[in-house]
């Protein structure tokens, strides 16, 4: 089983995020041109991630790299489909959740 690296499983999350809050918050089928281009951003700023493999949780993050826009909307689909991930992604959830107390 090929282990997938920390970023990569970053922009896993926070793409089951966005695509939750879309889906459901919003009622879209698909990514919303909005949704699209907050998961374009995010995955960008992974992909630029100085951190790397030793990557925190961005809360936990001493650099804040998303733009002030951005940073209150990727808040409000945390703060949606954060609560939300246990029942829909309970693996990304749990890994997201150790990381954050123990990492």
């Amino acid at each position: 089983m090929r282990r997938h690296s920390r970023i990569e499983e970053e922009k896993r999350t926070v793409e089951q995020m966005i695509r939750l809050y879309c889906r459901h918050r919003e009622g879209n089928e698909e990514l919303c041109g909005s949704c699209r281009q907050l998961l374009e951003y995010a995955h960008a700023r992974l992909s630029r991630c100085p951190f790397g493999e030793k990557k925190k949780t961005c809360r936990k993050c001493p650099v804040h790299c998303y733009k002030p826009e951005m940073k209150r909307r990727i808040g409000e689909v945390m703060k949606y489909a954060g609560p939300r991930m246990l029942l829909h992604h309970p693996v990304s959830a749990l890994k997201h959740m150790w990381r954050e107390q123990f990492v």
